[in-house]
């Protein structure tokens, strides 16, 4: 029998700039705890913990939930890259929904550096040798930092193939910023134009600084429970996960020889193809996302794998304004990876965190009115992609 899993608490640090945090494990037990309050839930009630983060020893999940309290249940550290987050809470909602057990914590959480992200472990081949290859050939500039030149690349290629503007990805971080400067706990929360983006130092072909987001410091957390057990127990049960899916590369990933699909443009579409069809739900009915707009440019190519616009349409929704506030579906409220900033094993969960609040009507000057199915979509290069769909009950 197959459970309902509901999230009945969330809770996220406000995030910082490298340096300017607390250590890994004060923030992830502050976010635990925030979500423990949020739920009305005593630790000794969860059953199961799934930790993620990218930079850090292994146990650091227990190093971080120890303070909360040492109760002997399974701590499972987990990490995939970007979409670490995403991936703590798709092993959370399969234990719930499973019937293996009834509360489980889903935590996040990660202490940067500052700089471009990098190899820790340059002593063994890198996971990322088959998509160096294909970047090399396709975008060259070994020079650039890696992240820089595969989405840069990517967005090289929608222009070469649809058009596409440079000012459109601008727009795009104009828009993410108008977005942050509502939300209290967003890294950057000056908003900035579509010139002062354009101005900004150029990074690789259309990218400027501004259109890439920071390396950040933060933690995020989730209560998922069975329905059954929420009840039971007088805690939120407003909000549903409907459906999820996570999904990893597949051949057209290389054979394609774009970079487009090196960076996860069919890992999303089949992740998001999944999802709709096990909701029964279209991407015309939602009212708000949160996606994975580590640049600018891949929130583009983002809106077209999740079918918010057709290929090559990515460009028309953002000139219509039907990615924000009074148009068709506000994407990235919270400001996004571009403004919220990127701590890469908490931005799951705090896009879990967003769109809970939103689907609750607690999301204050940013509330999308009248949000009742919410979408998030988390993407690690490497490669893993997970989508999940939100429903106010």
């Amino acid at each position: 029998m197959k459970h309902t899993a509901v999230i009945s608490g969330v809770g996220m640090v406000p995030f910082a700039k490298p340096g300017a945090s607390a250590p890994y494990y004060q923030m992830g037990a502050e976010a635990a705890r925030q979500a423990l309050a949020d739920a009305g839930l005593d630790y000794a009630k969860v059953e199961q913990a799934y930790v993620g983060y990218v930079y850090g020893d292994s146990t650091c999940g227990q190093r971080a939930l120890y303070p909360i309290g040492m109760t002997g249940i399974p701590v499972v550290n987990v990490n995939n890259n970007c979409s670490t987050g995403s991936t703590a809470l798709f092993l959370a909602r399969q234990a719930v929904e499973s019937g293996a057990a009834d509360c489980v914590i889903a935590l996040g959480f990660e202490q940067m550096k500052p700089g471009a992200l990098g190899s820790y472990y340059n002593d063994r081949p890198t996971p990322f040798e088959p998509f160096d290859r294909i970047c090399e050939e396709l975008v060259g500039q070994p020079e650039v930092p890696l992240a820089i030149r595969y989405f840069g690349g990517a967005g090289m290629a929608h222009m070469d193939k649809y058009g596409t503007k440079a000012e459109t990805f601008a727009k795009i971080r104009a828009k993410a910023s108008r977005h942050a400067a509502r939300n209290p706990v967003a890294l950057f929360r000056k908003e900035v134009t579509v010139e002062e983006v354009m101005d900004s130092p150029v990074l690789i072909g259309p990218m400027t600084r501004l259109m890439a987001c920071p390396p950040t410091c933060g933690a995020a957390a989730a209560i998922v429970c069975s329905e059954a057990f929420a009840r039971a127990n007088a805690l939120d049960h407003r909000v549903r996960i409907l459906a999820q899916a996570m999904t990893t590369d597949t051949p057209s990933t290389f054979e394609a020889r774009n970079m487009m699909q090196l960076v996860g443009y069919d890992m999303t579409r089949a992740a998001a193809d999944q999802v709709y069809e096990a909701a029964g739900i279209g991407p015309e009915e939602l009212d708000a996302v949160e996606l994975h707009d580590c640049f600018a440019t891949n929130e583009l190519l983002t809106y077209e794998a999740l079918r918010l616009a057709p290929e090559g349409g990515g460009e028309q929704m953002v000139e219509d304004g039907d990615n924000t506030h009074g148009g068709r579906v506000v994407t990235n409220p919270s400001g996004g990876l571009l403004s919220k900033g990127h701590p890469l094993g908490a931005t799951g969960l705090a896009q879990c965190t967003e769109l809970v609040q939103q689907l609750r009507g607690q999301a204050a000057d940013r509330q999308v009115e009248g949000a009742r199915i919410a979408l998030q979509h988390n993407l690690g290069l490497g490669g893993a992609c997970v989508v999940t769909m939100y429903q106010a009950t």
